[in-house]
């Protein structure tokens, strides 16, 4: 049987560009997509226009849900938001466990998001390195397992990474950039990279990865 998983982190995020947002924000640890962000999702978009994607699972967080909207707006397909594949829930990053946007507001922008459906994993904070990673690989091992036709994960650099191990084994190395894409095929029961990281479908790229 041959499944394809595409797993993509979000684009770029307001605070990148503009850092001072952080501290006035009334959900410092969920910002939104940058404007150049946003043209970075669509572009994504686009590129898996083509592709033979049946489902679309986003982290809870703004970001990843922006960027998937932008997605599923060009394939017309619905969002289905999955905590585990949540950001690293980090408490050097974060002091407490982070507020996110209420399901009102979710509701209110993004009408494509699914609210039938209900997270198979959800992370519990705060968390290790070892801790994320095994529960983005638990997340995408339990996708795949109930869904088999071709999915699109809208993840943070830690959750690809983690994903992307969860599928394929020998601890691959991902450059986890904003806005990449990780293409991984199975053929029987043996999963195989065949993109890592790429970035060729963006106008713009950063010089430097950042994970917070």
């Amino acid at each position: 049987m041959s499944q394809t998983v595409w797993i993509a982190r979000h684009g770029n995020r307001l605070d990148f560009v503009t850092p001072e947002w952080f501290k006035t924000a009334k959900r410092p640890y969920d910002p939104p997509l940058s404007e150049d962000g946003v043209v970075q999702a669509r572009e994504l978009g686009w590129r898996l226009k083509r592709e033979n994607i049946a489902h679309i699972f986003a982290s809870p967080f703004l970001r990843t849900i922006q960027t998937a909207n932008q997605v599923a707006e060009i394939l017309n397909l619905p969002i289905k938001i999955e905590a585990g594949l949540s950001e690293w829930l980090n408490p050097y990053w974060m002091t407490e466990s982070p507020e996110i946007h209420p399901q009102e507001f979710l509701a209110e922008r993004y009408h494509r998001i699914d609210w039938s459906y209900t997270s198979r994993v959800v992370p519990q904070y705060p968390e290790s390195e070892e801790t994320v990673l095994k529960r983005a690989a638990e997340t995408a091992r339990k996708l795949v397992a109930e869904f088999s036709e071709d999915i699109l994960l809208v993840a943070h650099g830690a959750s690809v990474l983690g994903t992307t191990r969860g599928l394929v084994s020998g601890n691959p190395i991902v450059n986890a950039s904003l806005c990449c894409l990780v293409k991984i095929v199975r053929c029987h029961d043996e999963w195989k990279i065949e993109l890592n990281g790429d970035t060729s479908h963006l106008s713009q790229t950063e010089s430097q990865v950042r994970f917070n």
